[in-house]
């Protein structure tokens, strides 16, 4: 074969092979046939991240997402529970709610159960459709108070007839708090036009990195738990029903400078955390506003950090407080500070030691730290919730899931009065919305944060709990 010949067979060759690849790809990329959770496959788009790392596979964002079809959480899950998704897959709506409701009766405190429940009896008849985003897979028990404020809000409407006649379906997504998987969850839902409005994300970061897409394709985002200021105003769709740290931060900074009467603070946080940088940044502020100093800050995120070197250090600083902006990663250090400490200094703290392994690890060290967090189940008797929400779970219920009940009531407000995605940005933006949540009035200020002040609350013995510690209001203040 000449060498004109053999240019021109590898030239045709290389085409063929550009040829195949490229049709493979499309076929990849554009197959129809995926049902996310019972959703239109022909309303579902994949994308990468934005933040140009490798995205998960198509494959991969399918199994994160469900309406029942699936389960995301098969931990405990009864049999009835299984053979349920298997029916609601396969389209018989009446096995499933049976299943459903037996596997309930066996475990009445599961929220996936509830939704999935909710979902088979509206089955293939008109609905509107919100989503609600969850760390199943980083923090299962956040993401299961999360549902449950979802599920209990949509039990709830469809129970009493829905939105004019038309129930609520809510599809779950797990992004395991995690802002790269967040954001390729956020682009299925946003190019899906049946999704109405999302509840979450939960973590600050991933809220802040799934908060860009919501905006840029005009889909509200409530969040029941980001409480970073860096949400504040990130855009006119993105809300949240818990307070923001400045809120948090202004009330520590005024209870340690007018109840505690002390000046100097050190601040124990996180570096890597939006959160914990958001409310130590927020009380370092809001402390020297009022006229008082942080002597010294610590990072647990540091690989040399020591706490007892770290509490001795601020002593000899001179510091007469310790204020622990600790988030849930850095929990276990500052229980580490708590227990070193030892009583010497008051304690103060964020939300993110609102949790039960501060009372159970804590235990005496613990004694009056006073925290400010979003909600208490004791902090307002006139409230309905606490009861209804004990009587469907078969439990006293965290502050999770008052706030997501927040925000699905919120979403239902929104829906109620203009049920598309711009008509629920308007209701939550006007100058006169309000809706009836758990904690009280929802409203939103300009900026998307929540009207609402914090609740303070002190660490005393008492046996609500099993630890012999549970967490009581400040009253008065």
């Amino acid at each position: 074969m000449s060498q004109k010949n053999e240019t021109a067979v590898l030239v045709l060759s290389l085409l063929i092979t550009i040829g195949l690849a490229g049709a493979g790809i499309w076929w990849l990329t554009n197959r129809s046939g995926i049902n996310v959770g019972g959703l239109s496959p022909q309303n579902q788009t994949f994308s990468k991240s934005p933040t140009g790392n490798s995205p998960q596979s198509e494959q991969a964002i399918e199994q994160r997402l469900s309406a029942g079809n699936k389960l995301l959480i098969p931990e405990g899950a009864t049999a009835k529970k299984q053979e349920a998704v298997g029916a609601i897959a396969s389209g018989n709506y009446s096995a499933a709610i049976a299943n459903l409701e037996t596997s309930l009766q066996a475990n009445r405190n599961d929220p996936e159960a509830l939704i999935y429940l909710n979902n088979a009896r509206i089955g293939n008849q008109k609905s509107y459709t919100i989503a609600a985003a969850v760390p199943i897979g980083s923090d299962i028990n956040a993401a299961l108070e999360i549902l449950r404020g979802v599920a209990q809000a949509q039990n709830e409407l469809n129970q009493s007839g829905g939105i004019s006649g038309i129930p609520l379906k809510v599809l779950i997504a797990n992004d395991d708090n995690n802002p790269e998987i967040a954001s390729q969850i956020a682009s299925v839902l946003a190019n899906n036009s049946e999704i109405l409005g999302v509840i979450g994300h939960f973590g600050s970061d991933t809220t802040l990195t799934a908060s860009k897409i919501y905006q840029a394709n005009q889909l509200v985002a409530i969040s029941p738990t980001s409480t970073s200021v860096q949400l504040s105003g990130v855009g006119s769709n993105i809300f949240r029903t818990v307070p923001s740290d400045r809120f948090a931060a202004n009330a520590l900074s005024r209870y340690m400078l007018t109840k505690l009467s002390k000046q100097k603070a050190a601040v124990f946080f996180n570096s890597a955390s939006s959160y914990s940088k958001s409310l130590k940044d927020e009380f370092t502020t809001a402390v020297y506003g009022d006229g008082g100093q942080i002597v010294s800050e610590f990072d647990f995120a540091k690989g040399n950090f020591n706490a007892a070197e770290s509490v001795k250090s601020a002593i000899a600083q001179g510091a007469q407080v310790i204020m622990l902006a600790s988030d849930s990663v850095t929990v276990d250090q500052a229980l580490q500070v708590v227990q070193v400490n030892a009583k010497r200094l008051p304690l103060l703290a964020g939300d993110g030691a609102y949790t039960a392994k501060t009372l159970q690890i804590g235990g005496a060290g613990a004694t009056d730290m006073v925290l400010a967090v979003p909600w208490h189940i004791l902090a307002d008797p006139q409230s309905n919730f606490p009861q209804t929400s004990k009587q469907l779970w078969n439990a006293e219920v965290s502050w999770r899931t008052a706030l997501a009940y927040d925000a699905a009531i919120a979403l239902i407000a929104g829906l109620e009065r203009n049920p598309t995605r711009t008509g629920i940005q308007q209701a939550l933006s006007a100058s006169d919305f309000s809706a009836k949540g758990a904690s009280g009035a929802i409203r939103f200020l300009p900026s998307g944060d929540r009207n609402r002040a914090v609740q303070l609350v002190t660490v005393k013995p008492g046996n609500r709990t099993s630890y012999g510690y549970e967490f009581l209001p400040i009253s008065g203040l």
